[in-house]
């Protein structure tokens, strides 16, 4: 049986000493480690009142310098006015340590890397040292992208985190953008919580797969699933690996692509101002020369590989940029895991005892398409009801009266429409079409695998 959607592995990881990594623990491994983290506004509770609703990306964030003991102490409510916290409110912001490589973090502890043991999943050799830790306070989020790269491990260590899946598939409602620009992922201008269905209409077709992540538990995540990811408890601390694939040889050209051409674009509009669109995990240099250094080095890196591969020769690329060739992960049962190293994002299980009571095993838990539907995909959620606070479904959320939907909405237009009544006599109209305009169409992922596919053939001739 193959596994090409998210599931969740259950006992799995109760043998592993990364079970007890606690944000306490770790804090006393890395006592007077300076680590990095990002502080984004809660703002859940007045969201719905925007005019615009948008993902708060990582381009938008601020950032703090500060050792986990530092940041235990301000998600205690125990503010310290002299601490790197000061100047944040912890009822209005949260903090989120993330993408912290272990071998970055640990330097100088390489033994640590044995506490993480990924080859109980088929991966021989793989532990901490191929891993990124992430420790966040409650509403601590990324928003909802894909990964170019590989398949994803996710180990929930202490917390919850809520995961909002959608499929490959799914792409085109997800309406991608490569702005703010990081290697390797693709964002989606939704915000997925709360989606802006004026918008981005097409977001309601899109097949939401929801699951809460508990401390013990391992989400994998296949290729190129668009996620979102939300810590819903006090402390969060998860564990991930990115898995090698084969297709990564391709991803990497398109990659590169899209590099080149948001780079040369954006720098050509603002060539003083790169952090506008540059995402601050984003640090190596974005000139052209290197740039093209880059492309060229993914191109040979493809054509190498293939020439090498024991797999065979360099095969036609379809349509779909697609190998026909792939290997899988062989699960023999769900408490055994082969060591056989998986190029796929397919795991195949084998027959078990109780594959009829459960057709991915006791162990080993699909997660299914949703019907949990968030407060403003509601119908009816902005018809009168009387006004105030309503208390459903577990959820509490704000219904405006049709007076005050009308007030908002017709403050929300002034506003759009006084700036441009404001230099229509002395500027020219507004561009229709902007340069992130045209990036979402040059690097939208359909495009790139295209070109990439055919510099690749004309490589070669």
């Amino acid at each position: 049986m193959s596994l090409r959607q998210p599931a969740v592995f259950f006992n799995m990881t109760s043998d592993w000493p990364a079970q007890h990594w606690t944000a306490n623990h770790v804090s006393k491994l890395l006592p007077s480690k300076q680590i990095r983290f990002r502080m984004g506004l809660k703002s859940k509770d007045t969201v719905m009142f925007s005019c615009i609703v948008v993902p708060q990306f990582e381009t938008a964030c601020s950032y703090v310098e500060a050792t986990l003991e530092e940041f235990l102490i301000w998600n205690a409510y125990q503010p310290d006015i002299s601490g790197p916290f000061r100047d944040y409110d912890h009822s209005k912001f949260w903090a989120y340590a993330d993408y912290k490589y272990f071998i970055s973090l640990f330097e100088d502890r390489a033994d640590v890397f044995q506490d993480v043991r990924w080859s109980d999943f088929g991966f021989p050799g793989r532990n901490g040292q191929e891993s990124t830790l992430w420790i966040g306070s409650m509403g601590a989020h990324t928003p909802c992208h894909l990964d170019s790269y590989g398949c994803n491990l996710v180990f929930q260590v202490q917390g919850r985190k809520k995961w909002h899946l959608f499929p490959p598939e799914d792409t085109p409602f997800l309406y991608p953008t490569r702005i703010p620009y990081e290697e390797s992922s693709v964002f989606s201008k939704v915000n997925v919580v709360n989606p802006d269905l004026q918008h981005f209409p097409g977001f309601q077709q899109a097949r939401r797969h929801v699951v809460t992540l508990s401390p013990g538990q391992v989400l994998f995540v296949p290729r190129h699933w668009w996620h979102y990811v939300e810590s819903i408890d006090p402390v969060s601390v998860s564990i991930n690996s990115w898995i090698e694939l084969e297709e990564d040889h391709l991803a990497r050209v398109e990659e590169a692509i899209t590099r080149m051409l948001v780079c040369a674009l954006k720098t050509a509009e603002n060539p003083h101002n790169t952090r506008a669109w540059l995402n601050p995990t984003e640090v190596e240099e974005t000139s052209h020369e290197v740039n093209c250094h880059y492309l060229n080095g993914a191109v040979s890196a493809f054509l190498d590989h293939y020439r090498t591969s024991k797999v065979g020769e360099i095969q036609e690329l379809g349509t779909q940029g697609e190998s026909t060739k792939k290997e899988e992960l062989k699960v023999s049962s769900p408490l055994e895991v082969k060591d056989t190293y998986s190029q796929s994002a397919a795991i195949t299980m084998g027959p078990t005892k109780r594959e009829r009571a459960s057709p991915f095993g006791p162990h080993l838990v699909p997660v299914m398409p949703s019907s949990e539907e968030l407060p403003s995909e509601r119908r009816g959620a902005f018809e009168r009801n009387g006004g105030g606070l309503v208390y459903k479904d577990d959820e509490l959320f704000v219904k405006l009266s049709c007076a005050t939907r009308q007030l908002v909405m017709k403050k929300c237009e002034n506003a759009l429409a006084e700036p441009a009544a404001s230099i229509s006599t002395t500027a020219p109209p507004r561009a229709l079409v902007s340069t992130d305009d045209l990036l979402d169409c040059v690097v939208n992922p359909q495009v790139t695998k295209l070109v990439a596919q055919l510099l690749i053939q004309g490589k070669k001739l």
